[in-house]
This record gives C-alpha cells, sequence and structure tokens, in this order.
C-alpha cells in the first residue's frame, strides 16, 4: 500500500499539526512522506508564538531535488504564507510534477487564532493554487473568505463548496466542525455531486492539527490510487480514532493519537 507524498507546509515545533502530522498521517496510512518545508514555526498546544519563513528559493530546491528524485504519487500543500512561496510551490509543482494529484488544505489561521497567512496571499491562493487542485479541503472560517459568502448552516456549506470548485479545484471537501450541534457533518462536492458524512461530534479539546492530519490522510489514499471518496471516508475514520484515543498533553489544544492505526494493526 506505499504511495508517495510530498508535503509542502510549515513545521509545528509541538508536534500536533504542520508537517510533523503529515508525515505521521501518511506513514500511519502505509504511505511514504517527503516534505519540503515552508516555514518554521515556534508552536505548542497554547497557540503560534513565532514564524521564521524559509527563503523561497530554498523551498523550490526542496520540491526539485525530491520529485526529481523520488518522485510523488500524491502532493500536499499546508501553510504557504505568501505569494511568493505560493508561486515557487506552483511553479515547482508545474515543472516536475504536472498531472500529479494535489489536495490543497487551505491554512490560513491556526488553531488559537493566529493568522498563517498573509492578505496578499488568500489571492494567490486562490487565484493560482486552487485550479491546480484535485482537493481542497477548507474549514468553514477558511470557506468563507475563499467563497466570500458566511457559512452558517448546511445549505451555506453547499453553497461554499460549488463557489470554491468554481475558482478551479476539481473537489472540495467541506468540515462543518465549526458548525453548532452533537453532529458533525462534512460535505465532498465532486464530479457535480455532494456526498454526506456525518457522526456524533466528539467532545475533546485535543484536536489540534485535525485539518492537516485530514488532508495528508487523504493525500495519501490518491498516493494508493484509491477514489476520492474512499480515501476521504479512510481519512475521517483515522482522524476520528486518532481524536478518540488523544493522549491529552498541553494546556491548550492538544495533539491526536497519529499512531492509532498503526497500533490497532
Amino acid at each position: 500500500m506505499k504511495g508517495r507524498v510530498l508535503i509542502m507546509a510549515g513545521s509545528d515545533s509541538g508536534g500536533g499539526a504542520g508537517i510533523q502530522a503529515d508525515i505521521k498521517a501518511v506513514t500511519a496510512m502505509g504511505g511514504f512522506a517527503a516534505t519540503a518545508i515552508t516555514a518554521l514555526t515556534a508552536q505548542n498546544t497554547e497557540g503560534v508564538h513565532g514564524v521564521l519563513a524559509v527563503d523561497p528559493a530554498f523551498i523550490a530546491q526542496q520540491i526539485e531535488v525530491v520529485l526529481t528524485d523520488i518522485g510523488a504519487d500524491a502532493l500536499k500543500t499546508g501553510m504557504l504564507h505568501s505569494a511568493e512561496v505560493i508561486g515557487v510551490v506552483t511553479a515547482g509543482i508545474r515543472k516536475h510534477a504536472p498531472g500529479v494529484p494535489l489536495v490543497v488544505d487551505p491554512v490560513m489561521v491556526a488553531k488559537g487564532g493566529h493568522r498563517l497567512l498573509l492578505n496578499e496571499a488568500e489571492t494567490a491562493l486562490r487565484d493560482v493554487l486552487l485550479p491546480m487542485a484535485a482537493l481542497v479541503t477548507p474549514n468553514l472560517p477558511e470557506a468563507e473568505v475563499l467563497a466570500g459568502l458566511p457559512v452558517r448552516v448546511e445549505a451555506d456549506m453547499k453553497r461554499a463548496a460549488e463557489r470554491i470548485a468554481a475558482l478551479g479545484a476539481k473537489a472540495v471537501l467541506m468540515k462543518g466542525g465549526h458548525l453548532d450541534g452533537d453532529r458533525v457533518v462534512d460535505l465532498l462536492f465532486h464530479e457535480g455531486r455532494f456526498d454526506r458524512f456525518e457522526d456524533r461530534r466528539i467532545e475533546s479539546r485535543s484536536t489540534h492539527g485535525t485539518g492537516c492530519t485530514l488532508a495528508s490522510a487523504i493525500a495519501a489514499g490518491l498516493a494508493q490510487k484509491m477514489s476520492l471518496y474512499d480515501a476521504v471516508a479512510r481519512a475521517r475514520a483515522y482522524v476520528r480514532k486518532a481524536i478518540e484515543t488523544a493522549p491529552g498533553f498541553g494546556r491548550g489544544h492538544g495533539p491526536l493519537n497519529h499512531a492509532v492505526t498503526v497500533r490497532s494493526e
């Protein structure tokens, strides 16, 4: 079940989100993770305390050397904090991995509220990166920014998904965790139709890195030639198990148990 995934995202020193979560998730799915690190963060469960940008030319070099040697069966982006970074990432993909499925996690705001995307980068994300995406995985605040409309109920999720797809993404996974209620609904919009996923809400503060983890687990599925629906279904089940068995570390939004699938096997 191997599958090579190149992840282009920021590092989380706390180990719960970002590149660290991405590597753990892809590994748990039986895939192989390679990385191009776009930024370093001083981060823990309580928030982001500092960000150090990586030189765009070095990001481009990481992408080139990985893709020209190891290659990739799927790609995943996370924190791309500036328009220049988005530019070098998209250029690298076009040159070295055209046609390889790309999962875009449009990381804009950290769980603790710290903004991770510069304003000028939002336009680049919307106009340059999204049209390359096989799947984009916004949470509802991110969907509001990308779609330009408020998302308060499930019907809003559908409208936002259609609008984001109209920007060029082949498929959209709307994550409904920000809506109120004891049920969580996610909507997958692809091939002109919606698939609906619904589960009971898990009451937990150990939700740091859920978006990174989900997107990377989906990318691993695509790298392993799973259908989009099956990749999403497996990734959602994995994230739910990882929340339910979370270790409870930290004083804030704690990390998941990324090894849950490996241990259960």
